[in-house]
């Protein structure tokens, strides 16, 4: 019985809510821009996967609402709810994105401050790249969101790699909470994994095989070799293929999945090393370019060896529950996955939370 309660702002498809969830608190109000991820959000009660199905109870009677939330939320009251969580857009922080300070995006950040002033839950955390903690672009930014929240909670700036707290995905995300002044920082533990990092293969041996059901929406996109590689110590680095989709090696976890994945930008894995153990094919074509007097030009992958990942299976890497109903075409359905916060990564910070409030 969940015994604490939050609204959800800039929810997305719900990875956030339902980390959230599963540590036992309910959501009474969400909100998103994009209609696809709505969609997908309100079809969480829909889930059976035994390790979710507890906190997706919590979401039955519960619908998130599309729309831009400074409209949405209009009639949202002070303490309706004992937290506040959410991801403002995060593109124009992000290294993958533009980066320009004067991006009008970068004001959703301050608007869910705005929300939290409104609503005076108990608690509140913002999460976002981790480019928006580290980059000294976004001192002045970073600064004004901690003194403005300080006003009124004890604030703390945490940056966690998803990959050393259960995800298959090296994905850093920045975490801004705040707690009741007098608690302190949010305590968070000690990585439950940071010396077994999950690989990518724990997830992908366990998913049906590409193209049938439970894993169907195959990426069409093909796969050539870029006309001037661009190399990198390592083999899964650079641009050795055609646009910025790079080969993921399924034995470490993955880099950080993009929301751009649906086309050229979608991660590719290798067969054989995921049916046979092979070595991957890639490690043997980098090695040639970069030793080889006269690297080969364009040489091409033996034919049905390569093939992009599925929207499926970035889910998985995203820890996302195996029945999750995905919404929308292809390319909206990748976006939802690639924007989310890790599920589980969002449980961990919940977790400490409620141990913080008691």
């Amino acid at each position: 019985m969940a015994d604490l309660s939050f609204v959800s702002l800039y929810s997305g498809c719900g990875g956030l809510d339902l980390g959230f969830a599963r540590a036992g608190m309910r959501p009474v109000w969400a909100n998103d821009m994009a209609s696809w991820a709505v969609e997908t959000y309100n079809r969480i009660p829909k889930v059976t996967d035994p390790d979710w199905a507890d906190a997706a109870r919590l979401f039955e009677g519960h619908s998130a609402i599309a729309g831009d939330v400074r409209v949405a939320g209009r009639d949202l009251a002070e303490g309706m709810a004992d937290l506040v969580i959410g991801g403002p857009p995060c593109q124009s922080f992000s290294v993958a994105g533009r980066m320009d300070p004067n991006d009008p995006r970068s004001r959703h950040v301050f608007n869910f401050l705005d929300m939290v002033g409104r609503l005076r839950p108990r608690a509140f955390v913002m999460e976002n790249v981790a480019a928006l903690a580290r980059n000294r672009r976004w001192t002045q930014v970073i600064g004004q969101l901690a003194s403005t929240a300080a006003r009124k909670y004890d604030t703390c700036l945490i940056v966690l790699n998803a990959s050393h707290w259960g995800v298959p995905q090296a994905r850093e995300r920045m975490f801004l909470v705040g707690l009741p002044k007098g608690t302190g920082p949010l305590p968070m533990p000690s990585p439950p994994t940071v010396a077994r990092t999950p690989s990518v293969r724990s997830v992908m041996h366990k998913m049906p095989r590409a193209g049938s059901v439970g894993n169907s929406s195959l990426c069409p996109a093909r796969i050539t070799m870029a006309k001037l590689p661009v190399l990198r110590m390592s083999p899964f680095a650079g641009m050795l293929f055609n646009g910025q989709g790079r080969p993921i090696d399924l034995d470490r976890p993955a880099p950080t999945l993009p929301a751009s994945m649906g086309g050229n930008r979608t991660p590719i894995i290798d067969l054989d090393q995921l049916e046979r153990g092979a070595r991957p094919w890639v490690v043997g074509y980098h090695h040639r370019l970069m030793h080889e007097r006269k690297p080969p030009l364009r040489e091409l992958p033996p034919d049905a060896r390569l093939r992009r990942l599925t929207v499926e299976e970035a889910a998985a890497i995203q820890t996302f529950p195996h029945d999750m109903h995905w919404c929308g075409p292809q390319t909206a359905r990748f976006r939802q996955v690639g924007n989310a916060v890790p599920p589980v990564l969002a449980w961990h910070v919940a977790t400490a939370l409620r141990d913080a409030l008691g």
